[in-house]
């Protein structure tokens, strides 16, 4: 099978054609120098000329944040929306399949039920979280032969995340402010991309959410946990987001995502986020 990744720079991206590689199928990954997912004809040239079997479409605009910045309004509207219209546009007039890569962010973040992949309460907090559901919309609309994977906390070897940050302020602070009230599971990109090959492998389309298993934890607690593994003496002070400060754009107090839809499907479930962080800090480590 020959597979086209977007995003290779990425956390996600880099494992995702990592893992394609090791089940012996044709991994091609891109980023912009390669293709400019926000270049209508560059998309189009390059995925008809490659003809790939499927697509995972990984490359997006993730500084939350920044992303509120009117100066940066359009730009993270062509990368999130209308680059993944190009990709789904493309991937149907070739007939090939394509994983689209989203966000909890979809929702509003409230109340303490975890969000079912086919709900549709869609109510985004934040840019960011708009123009991938407009890049949901696409995929959905425009395809047939689609996968629209919602993951949430994400961490990987291959970029910045929130254990990294974790550690490096551990080592020149003693105490740190958490936040405590916003809640969800890390994802670990390494066991996310065998998801994502065995759904390229499969024709189980639709809506899925993964995160890794282990249960629903706060900030705070996933870096009491940091700590612990790390072993630094690190103290940890659990705040509300209120009391951490304003941040540019508003977070989701729930990111608590079902991920039984996997098991349904027949799909195996990351696992433990606990595990999955030990494997991390021993591969930094290593």
């Amino acid at each position: 099978m020959k597979v086209l990744v977007t995003g290779v720079k990425g956390q996600l991206g880099h494992d995702v054609v990592q893992q394609l590689h090791l089940r012996g199928h044709e991994a091609v990954g891109v980023d912009i120098e390669e293709m400019d997912i926000t270049d209508q004809q560059a998309v189009k040239t390059l995925l008809s000329a490659l003809s790939p079997d499927a697509v995972v479409h990984c490359a997006a605009w993730t500084a939350v944040d920044a992303a509120e910045e009117k100066s940066n309004a359009d730009k993270v509207r062509a990368i999130n929306a209308l680059g993944t219209k190009y990709i789904a546009e493309t991937c149907k007039n070739i007939g090939c399949k394509m994983v689209y890569i989203s966000t909890d962010y979809v929702f509003d973040g409230t109340g303490e039920t975890p969000w079912t992949p086919d709900c549709k309460a869609y109510a985004p907090l934040n840019h960011y979280g708009q123009t991938k559901l407009e890049g949901e919309e696409y995929v959905s609309s425009l395809l047939e032969k689609y996968f629209i994977v919602r993951i949430a906390w994400v961490f990987g070897e291959n970029g910045n995340n929130f254990i990294k940050t974790m550690l490096n302020l551990g080592k020149k602070y003693e105490t740190l402010r958490v936040v405590c009230d916003q809640v969800g599971t890390p994802t670990y990109t390494y066991d996310l991309s065998k998801l994502l090959v065995d759904m390229v492998e499969s024709e189980k389309y639709g809506y899925y959410h993964a995160t890794n298993e282990g249960g629903y934890i706060s900030w705070y607690e996933f870096a009491c946990e940091i700590f612990r593994q790390a072993g630094y003496a690190t103290q940890v002070v659990p705040v509300t987001t209120a009391e951490y400060g304003v941040s540019k754009a508003k977070r989701p107090f729930n990111s608590r995502l079902d991920k039984e839809k996997l098991t349904q499907a027949g799909f195996e479930r990351l696992p433990t986020w606990q595990d999955a962080l030990h494997r991390f800090l021993q591969k930094l480590e290593g």
